[in-house]
């Protein structure tokens, strides 16, 4: 179990570096949006990291790793309280016969 949890904390980690790094134009769905002029509404939240990015720092990279790391904590924290809430505790007492 400790080598499954190491290979996926190497895994986000590799993930938060180097996917700022993925191409800036527009994946399938934005593209055709596009070339049909579909227009963009102006959301009724933006969210806490429009974009991908930190509003408060200025450097897109270092804002982009940062929101990443943020989002792996944030995902990490939900899961563990689905697991603490969801899935039933085993019992760990010997019946006797």
């Amino acid at each position: 179990m400790k080598k499954y949890l190491v290979a996926l904390l190497l895994l986000a980690v590799f993930l938060v570096l180097f996917l700022p790094l993925a191409s800036s134009n527009p994946d399938g769905l934005e593209k055709v949006a596009q070339d049909f002029g579909a227009n963009e509404q102006k959301p009724i939240w933006a969210g806490l990291m429009t974009d991908y990015s930190v509003t408060i720092i200025n450097n897109s990279y270092v804002s982009t790793v940062l929101a990443g790391i943020v989002g792996v904590i944030l995902v990490f924290c939900a899961a563990l309280i689905l697991n603490k809430t969801l899935v039933p505790k085993k019992n760990n007492s010997v019946s006797e016969k």
